[in-house]
């Protein structure tokens, strides 16, 4: 009998491509009618890529949740909760690493299990920096000694609007009329040009992961403020510099709230072989796949277990105990179809702003009317 074969896609690094390839090896060993090829993409791709050009192309998908609405109206995706266990999603839900599982549930379905949680948190060099900053006061002084760097390409930059517009005591997209109010998203702007202003401008060309290589591979900089983590950095040997991350400055009274992020695994409405693609994704995000080879293997996981063990927080350098509390903390993103498009657009208004300048006022007030357009396309 033929082997049923599946494809994949995940984005290009460890921590996305590597638990998936081990994963994959493994659940054939154990399933020798199943045979699954990974493929990455770059995170810039991941970001982008539109999940209507992919899913008639793989099997097995990994994504990010702002694309569910999208992929729930278009029909792309397999409805998991109509194929798995009630015992199992209730695991999945109960262990969620702060709103992961439910970034994931729209139109009364889940389409994509939690495999993988982050949010934006703090990074540093502890032998180049005797304590991070605690404020954002301090955050700024060591910004002015050269000391910081900060990962805003497009996308990066919008989510960093979205935390200083919570810093500022308004959650973003709380009506249909606007994101944010003109008088907290052009504070919300100029605070983060500020600190831009102080850093490299070639921040502005740095994503996460090369944030993250430049701490670990020069002496250059010493501290990220506000980055996805990347459990990664945090662990001994794999980079030539091993970082350790915690929480957010504080803002005023309050501490900052960043926007959550992760993945999940999805599988396509065009699957072929949905039973074998459904049990992978199962064995996958089984607690014991998570907490054993999906993190020996360089993953994230996103089971809530994983954050609370002691061994898996040791091999990471302490990664997981300190920045859980944040992760509990994020914002999520809406998911509802048309803000896909609204993202992509608004990220070029931001970061054009702080690339290019322009008036704070003419850029939330742009943002506020793709808003009102991208709900159009609901």
């Amino acid at each position: 009998m033929q082997a049923a074969q599946l494809t994949g896609i995940t984005w290009d690094h460890t921590r996305g491509f590597l638990p998936m390839v081990a994963t994959a090896q493994r659940f054939s060993e154990l399933h020798p009618g199943a045979e699954i090829a990974w493929r990455k993409r770059s995170l810039k791709a991941f970001g982008d890529q539109s999940l209507e050009e992919l899913a008639p192309q793989f099997d097995l998908l990994v994504i990010d949740h702002p694309f569910i609405g999208l992929a729930a109206a278009r029909g792309l995706l397999l409805p998991l909760d109509q194929h798995l266990s009630a015992a199992f999603l209730a695991d999945q839900e109960a262990n969620s690493v702060g709103g992961s599982y439910a970034s994931y549930v729209w139109d009364g379905h889940l389409w994509a299990l939690p495999i993988d949680a982050a949010t934006p948190v703090s990074a540093w060099r502890p032998d180049l920096l005797d304590r991070p900053p605690e404020t954002w006061g301090e955050l700024l002084t060591l910004a002015r000694r050269g000391l910081v760097a900060v990962p805003a390409v497009k996308i990066d930059s919008l989510m960093h609007l979205y935390m200083l517009c919570i810093a500022h005591g308004e959650e973003p997209f709380q009506s249909h009329e606007q994101v944010v109010s003109p008088e907290v998203g052009e504070a919300a702007l100029e605070l983060l040009r500020e600190l831009l202003s102080l850093c490299d401008s070639a921040c502005l060309q740095r994503n996460p992961i090369q944030t993250y290589e430049l701490l670990t591979s020069t002496d250059e900089v010493a501290f990220c403020p506000f980055g996805y983590g990347y459990s990664n950095y945090a662990r001994s040997g794999y980079a030539r510099h091993q970082l350790q991350f915690g929480g957010l400055v504080r803002f005023g009274e309050r501490t900052l709230r960043s926007t959550l992020g992760g993945t999940g695994l999805a599988i396509s409405a065009r699957c072929n072989h949905p039973e074998q693609a459904l049990a992978y994704a199962q064995f996958v995000a089984a607690p014991a796949t998570q907490r054993g080879l999906y993190l020996q293997a360089g993953g994230q996981p996103g089971h809530r277990t994983v954050w609370r063990d002691q061994a898996a927080d040791a091999l990471c350098g302490g990664f997981f105990g300190a920045t859980l509390a944040t992760l509990d903390d994020a914002f999520v993103r809406p998911r509802y179809a048309g803000y896909d498009a609204f993202q992509d657009h608004a990220a070029d208004l931001v970061h054009a702003f702080l690339r290019e300048g322009s008036e704070s006022k003419d850029v939330i007030a742009r943002m506020n009317r793709l808003y009102r357009e991208s709900l159009g396309s609901r």
